[in-house]
């Protein structure tokens, strides 16, 4: 069997350019119980073109969406008295995939080390992005489950975080969003699919603050010379823009639905 073709005519397996994301969707203020929560999802960005190669009308067709839920509670009291800080919140956070969110039907556990280990990469960006200053002595707790897996898990989660808290009313020195570019056949490729991912090639995720022009996450998983490696993180800054003015738009929508229906309260009744 030959090598896969990942790019085709100037187009990915997906039908998008190398430099185009993903759809985007989500919903703010999804759960009752919680003080914010956002649900956030990426899908194909088009639909394939009339008289598209066949393998990639397949690709489109049957391409999984990153699907996460957000949830935040807090600020409220510390519940670990040893913990508490006088002079800012602390920040908790905890990841979990469900069973049923990959092809491979694996079960994760709350011990599992990737798990923990992005529980740490999205707790360490909102701490980064939280004024934690304005809510001393108090613990703000978030919680971040993926419902489907596919490739950019890892930067769907931050910008699900990022709604929920905004819709629990928390204070954030600005916005951050994130977003990944890879490299495969000698190509940059921003927010690579799950496909485009499992092919091995090396990726650059970013946590970018706009409004500051502020990198506050960067992993690399592989190697990368230097050249590609500046291409790919000038590629993940320029997608985070755009995730970013996505969920600003998202946001507003949110709050003129909210004054429409006559000022109620956002996520779980926060006001």
């Amino acid at each position: 069997m030959g090598r896969k073709e990942f790019i085709s005519d100037g187009l990915r397996l997906d039908g998008r350019r190398p430099k185009e994301l993903r759809r985007m969707r989500s919903q703010i203020g999804v759960l009752q119980s919680a003080d914010g929560s956002a649900m956030f999802q990426m899908g194909n960005t088009q639909a394939p073109q009339f008289g598209a190669a066949p393998h990639r009308l397949a690709a489109a067709a049957t391409a999984a969406r990153p699907q996460v839920l957000a949830s935040v509670f807090g600020p409220r009291e510390v519940e670990v008295r040893s913990q508490l800080k006088t002079d800012r919140a602390i920040v908790k956070c905890e990841y979990a995939m469900a069973a049923f969110s990959t092809g491979e039907r694996r079960r994760r556990g709350k011990s599992d080390r990737r798990s923990t280990e992005l529980s740490s990469v999205i707790r360490n960006t909102l701490e980064q992005t939280i004024q934690l200053e304005e809510y001393a002595r108090s613990q703000i707790d978030v919680y971040v489950q993926v419902l489907q897996a596919d490739g950019g898990t890892r930067c769907a989660c931050i910008n699900a975080a990022m709604l929920a808290l905004a819709d629990a009313g928390i204070k954030l020195r600005d916005t951050v969003a994130a977003c990944a570019a890879g490299y495969l056949a000698s190509t940059p490729l921003l927010d690579m699919n799950y496909e485009e991912d499992s092919a091995g090639g090396p990726d650059v995720a970013v946590a970018y603050q706009p409004g500051l022009d502020k990198i506050v996450l960067l992993q690399m998983d592989g190697r990368l010379a230097a050249e590609a490696f500046d291409e790919c993180v000038q590629l993940a800054v320029q997608g985070c823009r755009e995730v970013a003015a996505a969920m600003r738009k998202a946001l507003v929508g949110h709050t003129k639905a909210l004054m429409a229906a006559g000022g109620g309260a956002a996520g779980g009744g926060r006001g």
